[in-house]
């Protein structure tokens, strides 16, 4: 298996993954096939926009050439706020789960929060029940400080998302 950070070359395999993603699990994400699919692949590239600056990163797994496992990071941009960034959009595919490939994603973005000057927090959201992911989280060393009720709608009501953080000073727990 080999982690690495997307680049624009990865822009349609990832927006192929992620649409999957959303098709298949639409609790665990905020955004929907309706309303991501749309989107011109000019968006998709800037979500694996090369070079050190980029306001969001990628990272994914690959079995072979198979993208099989991505989480992203974005990075807060206003001066107050620069110290924090946010995972999102993790999703391994269901052929790759309970292999470890989750963790090695989790760890690979926080390397690369690490590695951006300033950046001393990171946080998350989960869906609240999905005791698999909040587990791989806590693992990370995060922590929940918060469930926001109502968080997302979805086909047959409403959802909650457990928030949680991780001070990137503190001292690694995966």
């Amino acid at each position: 298996m080999n982690i690495r950070r997307l680049g624009s070359a990865d822009a349609a395999a990832y927006r192929e993954f992620m649409l999957e993603g959303y098709a298949l699990h639409p609790v665990a994400f905020t955004a929907s096939v309706a309303e991501r699919e749309p989107f011109p692949m000019t968006w998709w590239e800037g979500r694996v926009k090369d070079g050190d600056e980029a306001e969001e990163i990628v990272v994914g797994a690959f079995d072979e050439r198979r993208l099989v496992g991505v989480a992203g990071l974005r990075f807060e941009q206003r001066p107050k706020m620069r110290h924090k960034s946010q995972l999102y959009g993790m999703y391994v595919h269901g052929d790759y789960t309970n292999q470890g490939i989750g963790q090695r994603l989790v760890v690979a973005v926080l390397d690369e929060a690490r590695q951006r000057e300033g950046v001393r927090t990171v946080t998350l959201t989960v869906t609240e029940g999905n005791r698999e992911a909040e587990t791989l989280y806590r693992k990370c060393g995060f922590e929940s400080f918060g469930v926001e009720p109502l968080a997302i709608a979805v086909d047959d009501g409403y959802v909650s998302k457990v928030h949680m953080w991780l001070d990137l000073q503190a001292e690694p727990q995966a």
